[in-house]
């Protein structure tokens, strides 16, 4: 489908998730802003290019947005195609709920339909360790460095959460790996609520630990 033929008024395309742009830093700010005629004479104008009607309202110097990140997606739809860009939103679905499937027994997934399935994102709600544990987001996403991570998106759209996206790129041995680290963790979560450590001396709180 397109987001005309289901009666979109405005779209926001995320480049980072769906053609190939990577999340850095929260995504790069590219997603084109697309929208009906209708609502076309109130876009921002830009004095280069005319864009809209309103004046004075250029939200970007360049009126398309970044001319070094575009092509990449632009490459990236050319390359893999119609089959291709089907193929890779199936299997950033499987990927996410695989690695919500394994988790589910160790940790609360949030927002799932009633078939329990998420879509190509899942939100682990870390929430409850704050009050066992005295663990919060920011030392679970610290710890994962000492395993070879950088955190997924902490805090975001759930205060206290992770939301997980592991995309159609990634293989099934770092999915596992990945997965591996978050039960590891949850273990040592558990350690914390068993008294074995303290709440507020543990590998968590102390993580990282760089060389």
């Amino acid at each position: 489908t397109n987001p005309g033929i289901i009666g979109a008024d405005v779209c926001h395309l995320n480049l980072h998730k769906t053609f190939s742009i990577p999340h850095g830093g929260g995504g790069p700010g590219v997603g084109p802003i697309c929208c009906t005629k209708d609502l076309a004479p109130f876009l921002p104008n830009h004095k280069l290019v005319k864009i809209g009607s309103l004046k004075g309202t250029a939200v970007s110097s360049a009126p398309y947005g970044s001319a070094s990140i575009l092509p990449i997606p632009y490459g990236y739809i050319k390359l893999v195609g119609k089959k291709g860009l089907l193929d890779s939103s199936q299997i950033a679905i499987l990927n996410a709920n695989y690695m919500a499937k394994r988790l589910e027994s160790e940790y609360k997934i949030l927002y799932r339909n009633k078939h329990n399935r998420c879509a190509h994102e899942f939100i682990v709600d870390l929430r409850p360790f704050k009050k066992s544990a005295g663990i919060v987001e920011e030392d679970v996403a610290k710890r994962l460095m000492d395993y070879g991570f950088h955190a997924p998106t902490v805090s975001f759209p759930v205060p206290g959460g992770l939301m997980i996206e592991p995309t159609e790129s990634e293989d099934k041995v770092e999915l596992d790996r990945f997965i591996d680290a978050m039960l590891k963790i949850r273990l040592e979560i558990k350690e914390i609520e068993d008294g074995k450590y303290d709440h507020k001396d543990n590998v968590l709180k102390n993580a990282p630990h760089p060389q």
